[in-house]
């Protein structure tokens, strides 16, 4: 059996050639608006766009904006910082019980009273630390030296004493 050629057919709108031509465009301008923002050079800041107040524009690249004097100038202005020591500062007490207790200066010392030689180097050495060793003794007052001194003259003393008619 055959079909009627005359079926009834539903109304499909065809667009015409300048309604698909509106919507190409829309399409087009959808499109053209995709993918990242310009970066921050490009675009400039957002915040200096709306004042007016503002001076001068801050500068959004990294680098130092001080002057360089270019010529000789007349005094030149250099800071000389101290150069930081390699130990902390310790107090004068600490020091000494340090070098007191000091292995390699014990050692040096016992081969000085067995009679054996020091290098140059070595000798040197065990010098610095026995006279830092007597000016932290000084600083502090213990200097076994006036100890000494003062029994020694109290000895005297008591010796003349004795040899005057013991008064």
């Amino acid at each position: 059996m055959k079909k009627p050629a005359s079926a009834p057919r539903s109304k499909v709108h065809r667009k015409t050639r300048e309604e698909l031509n509106q919507e190409a465009r829309a399409l087009k301008r959808k499109k053209k608006h995709r993918g990242h923002s310009a970066g921050s050079r490009a675009s400039g800041s957002e915040g200096a766009s709306g004042t007016k107040g503002q001076k001068q524009q801050k500068d959004p690249r990294i680098g130092s904006k001080t002057p360089i004097p270019l010529g000789v100038t007349d005094a030149p202005v250099t800071r000389q910082h101290k150069p930081k020591s390699e130990k902390p500062m310790l107090s004068p007490q600490d020091e000494l019980d340090m070098l007191e207790n000091d292995e390699r200066l014990d050692a040096l010392l016992e081969r000085l009273e067995e009679g054996e030689a020091l290098t140059a180097e070595e000798q040197s050495w065990v010098d610095a630390k026995l006279d830092r060793i007597d000016e932290l003794m000084q600083k502090l007052g213990l200097s076994y030296d006036d100890e000494d001194d003062e029994e020694e003259a109290e000895k005297q003393e008591d010796m003349m004493r004795l040899l005057k008619g013991g008064k």
